[in-house]
């Protein structure tokens, strides 16, 4: 009596569907981008602030220098957290 052996079984591949790729880096870059989109946005269209003493003395700041403060903080910690390296 004589067995016979069947041949390397094939595995099958599982069909995967496409979603969006979930990296860190890429959602720090992407919120980098829209943070400085505001600060560009800000200053096309952004006003001033205006300070007025008891004096009569008034001084003016384009908004846009006080969001782009805000925005370099913003970018220093998206880019500290996002960009990080996970040992």
């Amino acid at each position: 009596m004589s067995t016979m052996t069947h041949g390397p079984s094939e595995v099958a591949r599982e069909e995967r569907s496409w979603s969006p790729p979930v990296l860190p880096e890429m959602w720090a870059s992407m919120a980098i981008a829209v943070i400085w989109l505001a600060v560009l946005f800000t200053a096309i269209w952004g006003g001033t602030i205006v300070n007025s003493t008891t004096g009569g003395t008034n001084s003016s700041v384009p908004t846009v220098v006080v969001v782009a403060g805000f925005a370099f903080l913003a970018t220093w910690v998206v880019a500290h957290y996002g960009f990080r390296r996970k040992s």
